[in-house]
């Protein structure tokens, strides 16, 4: 029984430090931060959300900065997503090349993948961030990130992830979780959930020679999934445990609720409610300013803002950073 996957919610990568993903993510690529929390499960490391204007599901970038707390670099490699796409307008690569080899990054051009063209760029942690351009995504960007919104990313376009054989993972997406195969091309192949748009790719990279990969700085942690309402989250995984996998209970995420489980090939999923959504604790105007944390945690808060490195948070519009 294939239940109501929407689409992607959000991707989420152990980086190194704070400021530098900052600078890259807000300040390079234009997106907004519309959370500043902390890792629920290890209070003393930020957890940044980025997004267009309100973090909508399927635009949500997430981020753990663990450097300087003993992770080690991680190994790109089988059962991890070897990179995240996001969407960019068609005719926009060029802007997006000139702007980012400007800045210092380290940008280069990809093969054309399913008629789209491709551009990769390498974060500062060494995560693959690939800017496919294409016509057929009408989500709107978030204005305020300094970025003419005619060439400004409007969400996730999917992710790839490197698998050493894909039948059974095929299968389960099939069966369970909504996808379809819409192409292949060589050894990639290409599922979508919620229909063959932008924001709902999982691109299945088969490669039975690629060695294992290895968590740890610079690697994707996990891909989640939405779903809309909890109780068709609470069907999703009986089902799931029923077809055999291993998967967690419900967790209160605040901003959403989640399971996780390993596809066949390794790979993390979650699977993530649609609500409450980010405007739970902040305003939409006020998105991303403050340190938000967890009612269980607020007792902690000055142990935990002294354990945070300090931050200041682009501002392009303004031509300023806000310190904080």
């Amino acid at each position: 029984m294939a239940h109501q996957i929407l689409g992607l919610h959000h991707v989420t990568a152990t980086v190194d430090a704070a400021q530098p993903d900052l600078d890259f993510f807000a300040g390079a690529l234009g997106l907004r931060l519309v959370k500043k929390t902390v890792n629920f499960d290890n209070h003393s490391v930020y957890h940044f959300y980025y997004g267009t204007e309100i973090g909508a599901p399927g635009t949500i970038w997430t981020t753990f900065p663990y450097g300087g707390l003993g992770v080690p670099v991680g190994r790109h490699g089988a059962g991890q997503i070897r990179a995240t796409a996001f969407s960019i307008p068609a005719g926009s690569i060029g802007f997006w090349a000139e702007r980012l080899a400007r800045l210092g990054c380290d940008v280069r051009p990809d093969a054309a993948r399913f008629g789209d063209d491709v551009l990769e760029v390498r974060d500062p942690s060494g995560l693959v961030i690939d800017l496919v351009e294409t016509a057929r995504d009408d989500r709107a960007p978030w204005a305020g990130g300094g970025i003419d919104p005619a060439v400004a990313i409007r969400g996730l376009h999917g992710v790839s992830l490197i698998e050493s054989a894909s039948d059974r993972t095929v299968a389960l997406m099939t069966t369970l979780l909504n996808f379809t195969v819409v192409a292949e091309a060589g050894n990639r192949i290409r599922l979508a959930t919620g229909g063959d748009r932008p924001g709902a790719y999982m691109d299945l990279v088969v490669d039975p020679q690629a060695s294992a990969g290895r968590n740890g700085l610079g690697t994707v942690h996990h891909v989640a999934m939405a779903i809309g309402e909890d109780d068709e989250q609470l069907r999703l995984r009986s089902d799931l445990v029923e077809y055999g996998l291993h998967v967690t209970q419900v967790m209160d995420r605040q901003y959403f609720h989640s399971i996780y489980f390993r596809e066949p090939g390794g790979v993390l999923f979650e699977v993530a409610t649609m609500k409450p959504g980010f405007l739970f604790d902040e305003p939409r105007d006020g998105l991303g300013r403050g340190l938000k944390l967890p009612p269980w945690e607020e007792p902690n808060r000055p142990v935990i803002e002294r354990s945070l490195a300090p931050i200041v948070v682009p501002v392009p519009a303004a031509g300023l950073r806000d310190r904080s």
